[in-house]
């Protein structure tokens, strides 16, 4: 009776231990496939990020750029890159937009890009070489790490020496150099102050407009039913004050739903828009 005992009391204590031991199993499984998960989705996204970049600057010689890209943050505090960290890759991709054609912007983002995708006659710092790889993109490096990332960086506003920040002021300097003739600017009428000193247009580029080079400054003042700025903003005549002496300036307010049809009209010529 002791023996059958004994022997069901083993039996049990053996299933017990095959039961935990394929329990254990099933959980080193599962852990494995997380871990592996996150690794392979980290791999995916940082190849998706330089195959986003490869496709978008295909006319180039993409692989040198590419190269310069990386240079400027990779192994690298993603809070410790200034802007001068890109000059290579500015100096790699020139500008040489005609005169009169460069369209500047501050908290009208998607009203220009949108305006400057359709109409030809003018070009926006997205319509860049550099500008058109880097839009919306978000990347950084770490210290010890050749690797490029595209999650964990810090956002715009963490820190001011962040990649993507610090690129796309020292792309604004390049852009601002690069205007001559007629530069031309859409604000935002629908905030109190259309010129915001800490703006990377009023902070960055139009002091490097330089007069003979740059002869008038076109503010176009974007105005929807909600507008609660006009021309005589005193932002606007801020704006004024800081200019290059020998830049004229003009403002004129116009109605988004104008500019936007514009835009949908490519036989329409750039001029009378506003």
């Amino acid at each position: 009776m002791e023996s059958a005992e004994i022997r069901g009391s083993e039996k049990k204590r053996r299933r017990r231990g095959f039961i935990l031991a394929a329990a254990a199993v099933v959980l080193l499984l599962v852990i494995l496939a997380v871990v592996l998960g996150v690794t392979l989705s980290g791999e995916r996204k940082r190849e998706e990020f330089k195959d986003t970049f490869m496709e978008r600057c295909q006319k180039y010689n993409c692989q040198h750029i590419w190269e310069l890209f990386q240079q400027a943050y990779v192994n690298k505090d993603p809070c410790e890159v200034p802007p001068n960290a890109y000059d290579t890759l500015i100096a790699a991709a020139p500008m040489e937009p005609p005169c009169n054609t460069l369209l500047f912007w501050s908290k009208t983002k998607d009203v220009v890009q949108d305006f400057a995708r359709k109409n030809k006659c003018f070009q926006a710092v997205e319509e860049t070489l550099l500008g058109s790889v880097l839009n919306s993109l978000t990347w950084c490096g770490k210290k010890d790490s050749n690797e490029t990332l595209t999650t964990g960086c810090p956002g715009w506003l963490e820190c001011e020496n962040n990649p993507p920040r610090s690129f796309w002021r020292r792309l604004s300097t390049a852009f601002g150099d690069a205007a001559c003739g007629n530069a031309t600017a859409m604000l935002n009428g629908s905030i109190t102050t259309p010129f915001d000193s800490q703006s990377i247009f009023a902070s960055v580029e139009v002091k490097r407009f330089k007069s003979p080079r740059v002869k008038n400054l076109n503010v176009v003042l974007v105005i929807q039913k909600n507008s609660v700025s006009n021309c005589s903003n005193p932002s606007l005549q801020n704006l004024v004050t800081v200019l290059d002496k020998g830049i004229s300036y003009r403002c004129v307010e116009v109605p988004r739903s104008q500019i936007e049809e514009c835009g949908d009209d490519p036989e329409k010529p750039c001029g009378p828009c506003w």
